[in-house]
């Protein structure tokens, strides 16, 4: 399993999960197995998303279209604050 671990500032919570609801068909349609959303208790105008992939080719793979396709067009991301830093993280190996 790999996930793709998502942390950008918001400008508004509300419009941004509704943008991030609109691409619910795409996150299914890209294998996303689960996703998380968390905020700081101290910041608001932050998010932290976590995606779960069966494959860390398929989260390289989202990662590679969120920053080509959404990240980058202002309609696709309105409450984007600032840039968004994607990782793709897997669990230590031996555990």
């Amino acid at each position: 399993m790999a996930t793709l671990h998502i942390e950008h500032a918001i400008s508004d919570f509300a419009t941004w999960k509704s943008a991030f609801d609109r691409f619910a068909a795409k996150r299914l349609e890209a294998g996303v197995t689960g996703h998380r959303i968390y905020q700081p208790h101290d910041n608001p105008a932050y998010i932290i998303v976590q995606l779960d992939f069966p494959t860390v080719p398929q989260a390289a793979t989202f990662l590679e279209f969120l920053q080509a396709r959404i990240w980058s067009a202002p309609d696709n991301s309105p409450a984007l604050a600032g840039p968004p830093k994607g990782r793709v993280l897997i669990e230590p190996l031996g555990d």
